[in-house]
């Protein structure tokens, strides 16, 4: 069994078949990559994989663990999106402690935690520019 695999995975929409079938084990540091026309699935099957979308049927395994039916926050797996939603008056620091400024955690817990996350991205020397102000990999990173 893989880092990620999938068996049996299908995905219905009323009477639409978007997802038939999916059975894919994918190891640890192996790439994988989905290709098809627009509409074919391939967002849908990776929103499956972190919990943003159920299946119809089939089985979602990451790690080993059976993680079909747990919510998105459970599964310990991210996923950036096509846009990369950033608050463009934010800077990198102000936009990466939004969620956790919300949350209402202590001021040194987010500084930490950015920080820490910062230097695992290699995002450091870029906390205090603004999103319009790096590339496109950095703001991917970002998000």
């Amino acid at each position: 069994m893989g880092a990620v695999s999938l068996h049996g995975v299908c995905k219905s929409f009323g009477a639409v078949n978007v997802i038939k079938d999916v059975t894919v084990d994918i190891d640890e540091g192996e790439f994988c990559v989905l290709i098809g026309p627009s509409g074919s699935g391939k967002s849908t099957l990776l929103r499956i994989i972190a919990g943003l979308e159920t299946c119809t049927e089939g089985e979602v395994h990451i790690g080993g663990r059976d993680v079909t039916d747990l919510q998105a926050k459970e599964r310990n797996i991210a996923m950036v999106f096509q846009s990369y939603a950033l608050y463009p008056q934010m800077t990198v620091r102000e936009n990466m402690s939004f969620s956790l400024r919300l949350a209402h955690r202590p001021k040194e817990e987010i500084r930490e935690k950015i920080d820490r996350v910062a230097q695992m991205l290699e995002l450091g020397p870029l906390l205090d520019r603004l999103p319009k102000e790096l590339s496109g990999g950095q703001r991917q990173r970002v998000a």
